[in-house]
C-alpha cells in the first residue's frame, strides 16, 4: 500500500475518532460517579459502632458466653462482625480451626470491600492517556483543515488545537476524582482489614486449647491485605 494512501487513510479515521474521544470519556465518567455512589452507599450501609461492638464483644468472651456474644454480632450491620460471626462457629474446634475460618472469611468478604475499586483505578490510570489520544488525533485534524484550506492560515490551526486540547483536561477532569476516590475507599478497606485483625486477636485469646497458636492468625489475616 502507498504510504501516502495510508496517511490519508489514518486521517480519515483521526476525524471520525477526535469527537468519539470525547463521548468515550463521558461515558466513562459516568460509570465511575455510579461506582462512587455504589462504594459510598456499601460502606454507609455497613457502617457501625466498632469500637463498642469490641467492648459487648470482649465482655460475652470473657464470660465464656458465646450465644451472647453471637447475640452482639448479629445485630451489627458491619462486614466485620460477620467475619467474626463466622469464625465463632468453629470456636469448640480449637484456634487452629478459628484461625482457618478468619483467613477464609476475610479473603471473600475483603472482594466484597473492593467492589468497582479495580474500575476507578484504571480509569484513574488511564483516562489522561486516553484524552491525550483524543488530542493528538485533534491536531491531525486541525492540520489536515489547515492542508484543504490554506485560507485559515494559523488562526484555523490554533483553533483546531485549542479544540484537540479539550479532550486532554476533560481525561484529566475524570482521571482525578477517580484517584481521590479510589484512595478514599482503599483507606477504608484498610481500616476495615486493621479492625479484622484487632477482633481476630480477641477471638483467638480466649479460644480453649494451645492459645500459642492464636498469635499467628492475626498475621495470617494481615497476609490477605
Amino acid at each position: 500500500m502507498n504510504s501516502s494512501v495510508l496517511i490519508q487513510k489514518l486521517v480519515f479515521i483521526s476525524q471520525i475518532a477526535s469527537q468519539s474521544v470525547l463521548y468515550v470519556l463521558l461515558g466513562l465518567s459516568v460509570i465511575s460517579i455510579g461506582v462512587v455512589i455504589e462504594r459510598w452507599w456499601f460502606f454507609r450501609r455497613r457502617r457501625d459502632d466498632l469500637e463498642a461492638l469490641t467492648d459487648r464483644l470482649r465482655k460475652a468472651l470473657a464470660a465464656r458466653d458465646l450465644d451472647k456474644a453471637r447475640d452482639v454480632l448479629k445485630v451489627s450491620r458491619s462486614v466485620e462482625a460477620e467475619i467474626v460471626l463466622e469464625a465463632l462457629g468453629w470456636y469448640a474446634e480449637g484456634p487452629e480451626s478459628v484461625e482457618q475460618i478468619l483467613v477464609r472469611a476475610t479473603r471473600v468478604r475483603r472482594k466484597r470491600f473492593e467492589g468497582g475499586l479495580l474500575f476507578l483505578g484504571t480509569l484513574g490510570n488511564n483516562a489522561p492517556f486516553i484524552g491525550l489520544f483524543g488530542t493528538v488525533l485533534g491536531i491531525i485534524k486541525a492540520f489536515a483543515d489547515l492542508s484543504k484550506n490554506q485560507a485559515g492560515g494559523a488562526a484555523a490551526v490554533m483553533s483546531g488545537i485549542s479544540e484537540a486540547l479539550v479532550a486532554t483536561a476533560v481525561g484529566l477532569m475524570v482521571a482525578i476524582p477517580a484517584v481521590i476516590f479510589f484512595n478514599f475507599f482503599q483507606g477504608k478497606v484498610r481500616k476495615a482489614m486493621a479492625r479484622v485483625d484487632a477482633m481476630a486477636h480477641l477471638v483467638l485469646s480466649t479460644v480453649p486449647g494451645d492459645l500459642a497458636q492464636s498469635a499467628t492468625a492475626p498475621a495470617a489475616v494481615r497476609a490477605e491485605g
